[in-house]
């Protein structure tokens, strides 16, 4: 039972030296940008602090018969790294009860992040998988919590079916939250989705141009499904692996013709290079492409709304034209 001095302490502003915060162990964000951190910094040493932090406080015997005082970040991380790096001795908190649940505590942090919109699209993936696994809740339970839709929260998920690179390369800012859709239509195509990921790093390609290949080799696996020429299968990935791309071999009555996948002018002088070498073995991307471009979401607000909510999301049909 809580002692009448907690429940004192209960939902009141204090102010707590920070060296007696412990983080949030349910803090569903996993990167922090340092230079954000430091603007953050500056601001709170011109401006103080604006909104408490909110912790739990925790009164916890001593062996001398007295009380330790113990403080758990609920909500509020980024204000308290900040306040570190301000110098700051003491910050502002709400002071919430110790009984405040587990479950509770990852609620605030991702609805907290969520209206601020400052947490990428993995670590929300991961606030909601830690939701649904470890505390039982629906897809439906989570998506009344944070606001959203049940095909948002489901949706959001599906990234977790993508190989950790990939995640990471969201985390980093490499690629967008909407490249992860034409990925995630090939996860049955490993090899596909590894060039459709290495175009996307090097050549900073658009999200509609990543759901243009994807789509093409749904069609190419809808094309299979009516004819069976193993002979063309072997031609078709002796092609794609000299040449670095998706190679297309369609038989006709007479003759018939090759298609050959690329991205950019410098992928087409690579593939003539190729071709006039008569060399093989070429790495799946070529680029000239700037590195540290961001690849582009070229969708409109509207479409990426609509995505969010769709429950086909990952179906052909769906795609952007």
């Amino acid at each position: 039972m809580p002692s009448p001095q907690t429940k004192y302490f209960a939902d009141s502003i204090f102010w707590i030296e920070v060296e007696k915060i412990s983080p949030n162990p349910f803090q569903p964000r996993r990167d922090f940008d340092e230079a954000r951190l430091k603007d953050l910094a500056e601001s709170i040493r011109m401006y103080g602090i604006l909104q408490p932090l909110v912790v739990t406080r925790r009164e916890v015997p001593k062996e001398d018969g007295g009380l330790a005082v113990e403080y758990e970040l609920i909500s509020g991380e980024r204000r308290l790294r900040a306040s570190k790096i301000a110098g700051l001795a003491r910050v502002p908190a709400l002071v919430r009860t110790a009984e405040d649940s587990g479950r509770l505590k990852l609620e605030l942090a991702i609805i907290e992040n969520l209206q601020r919109e400052d947490i990428n699209s993995v670590d929300r993936a991961r606030a909601f998988d830690r939701l649904i696994k470890e505390f039982g809740m629906k897809h439906f339970q989570v998506a009344e919590k944070v606001g959203k839709s049940r095909e948002y929260v489901s949706n959001t998920l599906r990234i977790l079916a993508l190989p950790p690179e990939m995640l990471d390369a969201i985390s980093e800012g490499k690629m967008s939250e909407g490249h992860t859709r034409p990925l995630l239509m090939l996860v049955d195509k490993p090899a596909e989705q590894q060039v459709l990921f290495k175009e996307i790093l090097t050549n900073r390609i658009s999200v509609r141009e990543a759901e243009m290949f994807a789509r093409r080799i749904a069609q190419d696996r809808a094309r299979r499904k009516d004819k069976n020429d193993p002979e063309l299968d072997e031609l078709e990935h002796m092609l794609a692996g000299s040449l670095g791309t998706k190679v297309y071999i369609e038989k006709r009555q007479n003759g018939g013709k090759i298609m050959i996948d690329f991205f950019s002018n410098a992928d087409v002088r690579t593939i003539i290079e190729l071709l006039n070498k008569g060399k093989g073995g070429a790495a799946a991307s070529i680029s000239v492409a700037t590195p540290d471009a961001p690849a582009v979401d070229d969708r409109s607000p509207v479409e990426k709304a609509k995505d969010d909510d769709s429950p086909d999301l990952y179906s052909l049909k769906d795609f952007s034209l």
